[in-house]
């Protein structure tokens, strides 16, 4: 039984034998193919598509960022009416003495003076045209926030320097303002005592 797989196995060997080795194209294809190596490179695009594919995404980039802005910045469609009822009083700014972080505390001699300056500051701004009035009543009101963030900030972080130093500098800011408005300014000396 061997004897015939073998002779089997022979036979399909001699006719591979007999097989062609190599296996010749139907025409000669090397002198296309040297062709395209040597020609020279072709660009695929022209310099001037390249401009305009750039102008427009210039243009794009403008128009969008544009739309954006004016849709972020429009106006909305209604506004909030302050109330002003009867029933809402005048908050008056009241400075009182207290101290902040561990090396400053506002005296009793400042507290003295400031009260003395706001009833003079109420008296002279009877005396000033409406307009200047209403600018001073605004930058007073400004520097009287801003002293309330900060003692609000340093409730939070008492021992803070910089926030120290800087309502050291807002006090002394709304005494120069409202020395400037009662025109004292040459007759009261300037007061470190808070």
């Amino acid at each position: 039984m061997n004897d015939d797989i073998d002779n089997k196995d022979d036979e399909i060997m001699q006719a591979a034998a007999g097989l062609a080795t190599e296996v010749a194209p139907g025409r000669d294809l090397w002198s296309g193919i040297e062709a395209a190596i040597t020609a020279p490179a072709r660009t695929g695009r022209s310099r001037w598509n390249s401009v305009w594919a750039q102008a427009a995404a210039v243009v794009l980039l403008v128009g969008g960022s544009s739309g954006v802005t004016y849709l972020a910045m429009k106006e909305p469609a209604f506004e909030l009416q302050p109330n002003n009822g009867p029933n809402l009083k005048q908050l008056e700014f009241e400075p009182v003495a207290g101290s902040f972080g561990s090396q400053y505390n506002l005296g009793s001699d400042y507290l003295v003076a400031h009260r003395e300056l706001d009833a003079r500051l109420n008296q002279q701004l009877e005396r000033l045209p409406a307009e200047t009035r209403e600018d001073v009543r605004k930058n007073i009101e400004t520097i009287r926030a801003a002293i309330r963030d900060i003692n609000k900030a340093l409730a939070d972080e008492p021992d803070n320097v910089l926030l120290q130093d800087l309502l050291l500098s807002t006090y002394r800011e709304e005494m120069d303002l409202m020395i400037k408005v009662d025109g004292l300014a040459s007759a009261v000396v300037r007061r470190n005592d808070i």
